[in-house]
């Protein structure tokens, strides 16, 4: 008798509620406003979205499922897996849409702060690889308040002595800052902290470096071309020390 192999998949639908995941839980020691004390979950193999029904009686399981609005719907909240990891997955995302303002938003800034000029690509020179980071961000009720798409260089390939001859750690001292606050309670000055939108992108970068276009935003008729950078993008050498 021989056994087939076992191949894994982390996917095993191809569409959205091709294959659906259910579960209840519960009893809860402690019951939920309204009395709740078990809930059920829908997930969707495709797109990891968990649906949450709140249900006072582990009966309510079916009903909860055909009649939501009466058992408390939780609504959508949110994959539970992490966010997209490439920008292939962004766009078979349920928020596909999001995604995409997103990395318009994205290259805004990065068009808006001058960040590269697109060239020809030199003869014998490598570019840096990019990609694109996605994340949900989570209000204090759980529902995703915005969608983040940030373009990161891969400063891993980068090497020493050819792409870059030092790198900086931007860490404070705690000293440096009881220093401040002691000179600040003297004083009764006021202490305010801000948040500087794109910081890595308002420092200019000393070496000649080129960079692979964004992935999904390359510009149309001049894809050939890559990414001359004039100031710093997360994820290079470089960055902690613009």
């Amino acid at each position: 008798m021989t056994k087939k192999p076992f191949v894994g998949q982390s996917k095993l639908a191809n569409g959205l509620l091709d294959l659906i995941h259910t579960d209840v839980c519960g009893p809860l020691n402690t019951q939920a406003r309204g009395g709740f004390s078990y809930f059920i979950t829908f997930t969707d193999d495709h797109s990891r979205y968990g649906y949450v029904y709140l249900m006072r009686y582990k009966s309510e399981a079916f009903e909860s499922a055909t009649a939501p609005e009466r058992y408390g719907f939780l609504g959508v909240t949110g994959q539970l897996d992490n966010d997209p990891k490439t920008y292939g997955e962004a766009m078979s995302d349920i928020d596909s849409g999001k995604w995409l303002e997103a990395m318009k938003s994205e290259m805004d800034s990065m068009i808006s702060n001058q960040v590269w000029t697109l060239v020809d690509r030199p003869k014998g020179v490598k570019p840096v690889g990019c990609k694109w980071v996605y994340k949900r961000k989570i209000g204090a009720d759980g529902e995703v308040t915005t969608f983040k798409a940030r373009l990161v260089a891969k400063g891993y390939t980068q090497r020493l002595g050819v792409d870059f001859e030092e790198t900086f750690s931007p860490v404070a001292m705690a000293k440096s800052i009881w220093i401040l606050l002691a000179i600040a309670a003297w004083y009764d000055y006021e202490i305010w902290q801000i948040d500087v939108n794109t910081v890595f992108l308002n420092g200019f970068v000393e070496e000649e470096i080129y960079m692979d276009q964004p992935e999904g935003l390359t510009t149309v008729g001049e894809e050939q071309k890559v990414c001359h950078l004039q100031t710093s993008i997360y994820g290079l050498k470089q960055a902690s020390r613009s």
